[in-house]
Order: C-alpha cells, then sequence, then structure tokens
C-alpha cells in the first residue's frame, strides 16, 4: 500500500497495456498494480463508489464488486477474498460477472450501522490459468448512519431542557460526596477538577430556574463546596490546584512541576463562585454565610503575586517545589480571557491595566483580521482554535454589546464559531460524518490520541457535543441542529438517560466515547441558559467588583 501515491499513472498505464481478454473495468484511480504478473486487482467499486482505499456511507447490504485484469479461479476466492469486522469473518455471498472476472462480495446478513469493516483479498487468489494476484489488498468501509429517529420528537423547548437537565446530572448525581466538587471525569475517582467545579456551580442557578433542584438543595451543595475549599483545600497565595483529592483536600499534580497553583483554573472556579454569591443573596443565615465564605475565598487570591515580581503579564503556574519552573504566561487569544478579568476585579490584590494590555493583548498582536472559510475573524490564531476558547470566559462574561480596544467580542464569538461550521461543513479532510448537523471541534477525548485540543488546524476527525451545544448563544440554528442530530439521530450511541451526551465520537474510524468530562458537561448547562434567559450573564456582570474591573481594563457594555 505504501506505493500507492503513484498508482493512478501506473493504472492507466497498465490498463492501456493489457487488452487482450478484453475485461472491462470501472474508471477508477486509487489502485496499484503491485503484482508481477498480468494478473492483478484494477477496481473495487463499494455501493457505486469507486477509487478509494477507505468507502463511507456505505449501505448494509451494498455489494463488494472487485475488478481484476483476468478471469478469476472460482475456487480460490472464499479463502482469499473476505470481509471482516476487526478479526472477526463476516459471513458473504459470492457471485461472478463479466466472465469471472469481476467478484460480487454481499453480505449474507445486514451489516451492522456505523462500523468499520475491511475487505482482505489476498496474495493467493489465483486466476483461470493459475497465476498468483502475489499482493495482499486491504480496504475499509464504513456502514451508514442509521438515519431513523432514537427516541420520539418533542419540542426544541423541551429538547433544550433534557439537555440542561442530565448534563448537569454529571455534576448533581456524581460529585464527590465528601467535598461536593465535580469529579474530573466519570472514571476519575477521587480526582475532582477546580475549574469544572467552577463550571458546575454556575450551572446551580440555572437548575434551580427550570426547577431540576430546590434551591435550598442548590445552597445546601455550594454550601459544602464553599467549606471544603476553605477548611481543606490547599492554597498557594490564595489559588488553588488544577486538581483535588475530593476526599482530603491536597493537591493531586496535574504535571511534574503542575503541583501548586494553576490561576486559570482558579479563575474559572472564581467565575463560578461570584455567580452563586450573586444569585443567593437573601437574607437567611444560610445564605449570608455562604457568601461571606465566599467572599472570603476570592478575597484571598493573590492575584498581583502572579505577575512574577511586577512585570506586565500573568503567569499560570506557580509550585512550592518548583516555584516558577514552568514560566508559561497567559497571553492571548484562548480561553483566559477571565483570569485577567478577574485579576483586574480583586478588591484586594488587583492588576493594572498595563498587564492586561501587554500581558493578554501582547500590546495589539492579539489581533487576527484575517478570513478564514468566508469568515473574518477578529482575535487570535488561524482559523480561530478550538471552540473552548469562546466558552470558558463566557459562560460569564456577556459578549454582547462588549468592546474594547482590541474587537468586539460579540463579533469575535460568533466569528470563530462560524469559522468552526463551515470548516466542519466544507470537510477538506473527507472525515465520515461531517456536516451542516454534524460539527464542532473542541479539546475532548478521542480514540486517536487519547485527548487533544481539536480545531481546523488539529483536526482528527473527533466531534464533541459540548462544541456546538456551547456555542448555541453564537450559531443558534447551527447548534440547534446538531443537538437535534446528535440526539434524535445517535442517540443510541451518544446519549445517555441519566448524563446526556458522552465526550465526544469519531465516524470516520467509528467510536463512541462512553467517558464524560465535567469541563465538557456543565458548559453546555451554563451556555443553554444562557440562550434561553441570559440567567448566567446577569448574574456574573452584576458583581460590582467585574464592573470596576472590567472597566479599567477598558470594556464597554451596556451592563458596564
Amino acid at each position: 500500500m505504501s506505493k500507492a501515491l503513484f498508482s493512478i499513472s501506473i493504472l492507466l498505464l497498465l490498463l492501456s497495456c493489457t487488452k487482450k481478454e478484453e475485461i472491462s473495468t470501472p474508471e477508477s484511480s486509487g489502485f496499484d498494480r503491485l503484482a508481477t504478473s498480468s494478473f492483478y486487482l484494477a477496481a473495487l467499486k463499494v455501493d457505486n463508489q469507486t477509487g478509494y482505499f477507505t468507502y463511507y456511507h456505505i449501505s448494509r447490504n451494498a455489494p463488494m464488486r472487485i475488478y481484476f485484469s483476468k478471469k478469476v479461479d472460482t475456487t480460490t476466492v472464499p479463502a482469499n477474498v473476505q470481509l471482516k469486522e476487526n478479526t472477526t469473518l463476516i459471513p458473504v455471498y459470492y457471485s461472478y460477472e463479466n466472465n469471472d472476472s469481476v467478484i460480487v462480495m454481499t453480505p449474507k446478513l445486514s451489516l451492522n450501522f456505523i462500523t468499520k469493516y475491511t475487505i482482505n483479498i489476498n496474495a493467493n487468489l489465483q486466476s483461470r490459468q493459475h497465476d498468483l494476484l502475489g499482493v495482499s489488498y486491504a480496504y475499509n468501509q464504513v456502514t451508514t448512519i442509521d438515519s431513523t429517529d432514537k427516541f420520539p420528537r418533542i419540542s426544541d423547548s423541551k429538547l433544550l431542557n433534557l439537555v440542561e437537565k442530565n448534563s448537569f446530572n454529571y455534576f448533581w448525581l456524581w460529585a464527590n460526596p465528601i467535598s461536593g466538587m465535580a469529579k474530573e471525569r466519570f472514571t476519575s475517582g477521587d480526582v475532582v477538577t477546580t475549574g469544572g467545579t467552577g463550571f458546575a456551580i454556575m450551572g446551580i442557578p440555572a437548575a434551580i430556574k427550570r426547577n431540576f433542584i430546590t434551591r435550598a438543595d442548590g445552597l445546601a451543595r455550594l454550601t459544602k463546596i464553599v467549606n471544603f475549599l476553605d477548611l481543606n483545600a490547599q492554597k498557594y497565595h490564595g489559588a488553588f490546584a488544577h486538581w483535588i483529592n475530593g476526599n482530603s483536600g491536597t493537591t493531586i499534580p496535574f504535571s511534574t512541576y503542575d503541583n501548586g497553583a494553576d490561576l486559570v483554573e482558579t479563575s474559572y472556579l472564581m467565575e463560578g463562585l461570584l455567580t452563586a454569591r450573586q444569585f443567593f443573596n437573601g437574607t437567611t443565615a444560610s445564605e449570608v454565610s455562604v457568601r461571606a465564605t465566599i467572599n472570603k475565598l476570592w478575597e484571598n487570591v493573590e492575584w498581583d503575586w502572579f505577575t512574577q515580581g511586577g512585570q506586565n503579564v500573568l503567569y499560570w503556574h506557580w509550585s512550592p517545589n518548583y516555584g516558577w519552573t514552568m514560566n508559561f504566561q497567559i497571553r492571548g487569544w484562548n480561553e483566559a480571557m477571565i483570569t485577567y478579568v478577574l485579576a483586574a476585579s480583586s478588591p484586594t490584590h488587583p492588576i493594572s491595566a498595563a498587564v492586561y494590555s501587554n500581558g493578554w493583548a501582547r500590546n495589539g498582536a492579539i489581533k487576527n483580521g484575517n478570513t478564514y472559510y468566508e469568515v473574518t475573524l477578529p482575535l487570535g490564531p488561524s482559523n480561530g482554535g478550538p471552540l473552548f476558547f469562546e466558552h470558558y470566559s463566557f459562560l460569564g462574561i456577556n459578549p454582547n454589546g462588549l468592546k474594547d480596544a482590541y474587537a468586539n467580542y460579540a463579533q469575535q464569538t460568533k466569528a470563530h464559531t462560524g469559522i468552526n461550521y463551515n470548516y466542519c461543513v466544507a470537510n477538506p479532510k473527507r472525515y465520515n460524518g461531517y456536516s451542516d448537523s454534524c460539527w464542532g471541534l473542541t479539546a475532548s477525548d478521542n480514540n486517536i490520541n487519547g485527548y487533544s485540543a481539536h480545531e481546523p488546524n488539529n483536526d482528527l476527525g473527533i466531534i464533541a457535543p459540548t462544541a456546538a451545544v456551547s456555542s448555541l448563544s453564537y450559531t443558534p440554528t447551527q447548534s440547534m441542529a446538531a443537538i437535534r442530530f446528535f440526539y434524535y439521530k445517535l442517540g443510541d450511541k451518544l446519549w445517555n438517560s441519566y448524563y446526556g451526551f458522552s465526550d465526544a465520537f469519531n465516524l470516520t474510524n467509528p467510536w463512541f466515547d462512553t467517558d464524560y468530562l465535567a469541563i465538557d458537561q456543565m458548559p453546555m448547562v451554563v451556555m443553554i441558559e444562557n440562550y434561553r434567559s441570559n440567567q448566567i450573564w446577569n448574574l456574573f456582570t452584576s458583581c460590582p467588583e467585574v464592573k470596576t474591573g472590567m472597566r479599567t481594563l477598558g470594556f464597554t457594555a451596556p451592563y458596564l
């Protein structure tokens, strides 16, 4: 198969020189004559497609026609021309056309939907003149998606309610029982996530608004979390680690040198805590107490200390063992705008506007202005990057009407999402399943290297539901189409009746994740609610400190 790069020219030459048996084959490309004899594979047609090494959208009973340069010895076919799913042999019928020069292989039973099968053609296949094929071939085919609805149709409003509720259940039903914090993922044991917990806390007001839980139950869970953070969790100049043991509060290293403060994860946690503080604004002793504890945690974060001695940039990590060894500056455009906003908003340890403009905005180098897939991108890397860039900070910060010296953020969020959508529709890598209703590239699990920040410049064929769902406010029509597709068409493989959509899937090399990640489940809750009611945006941006901090950094918006 390594010679396939020059197969087209070889095939055309060979076909022009082997006319004596008058064997006809379909026009095709992608096949090469590797055998030294005149008996060779000329073409393969699967479900009326030809010329590929992998065939997609194949019907479950599609015939596979295999064309050869000579008549085949049919007695050698069953042992040498086979259909397999991994190592399992699939029963097939064999028939022959064109004077036995074409093998027609048809499944005896309907194949499974969205499943990869391999057509194996072995070197020992013989012609009637007993020529050996001499070379083995393997061609893949992926069967079509089942187009039937997996669940009864409901209104879009009810569907959004269902997705919002089940996504919230990941936190509500599966949190660590001691700390109440969100587990990193479904399989993470005692490991809880600081940022994911911040996102989950933001979902509590939404869950109360939608009557998924009561206000009393939401307050009780919040109280458990903030008391654990206050009394048990390790802190580093007021900041928290990326991962924490949910039973003891001790830091679990994210990597060798990342065993202390993670300022970006801390900002996600504070984004959630401040949102909850604004929601639980009652005069009861329990609400007054939880607000006081949140204020203590918030005011103890030494944001200015993370300028590493007064530099005009924030640093992501600090370790009690390794100090500033990681030395990772937080510079935009990425998921960390919220970090600078909160650092400027701190009533006790604020940064100056110069730290934002020189550090985050890189003195204007944050700007892009180029056009990708017919959309002009104000900020960020080419093609926009993964979609979580437009989610994490904007769970709390309302981009609508928001401007500063560098961008109009309504344009930025819509442009980035639009590029991601248009890229998936264009599908330049020809991945299976990408369409106007199956799109969304962001960081998620995958079945290639385990986990990656998927985006147009790093497209591995992985779609993550959170990408399109959490973009609902930016691309409502396109996101709603994706939600319907994920639920109705892929729901038998992608939807869990307790926890909603699993983390990711791959239709090219078929795989559906069975895991759930807090940082992917929880943004869906928050952003669906922001689309429906602006609730979380209104709560977070009502914080007086946030208003002051954003104005300090030069932001303007109706809510400031």
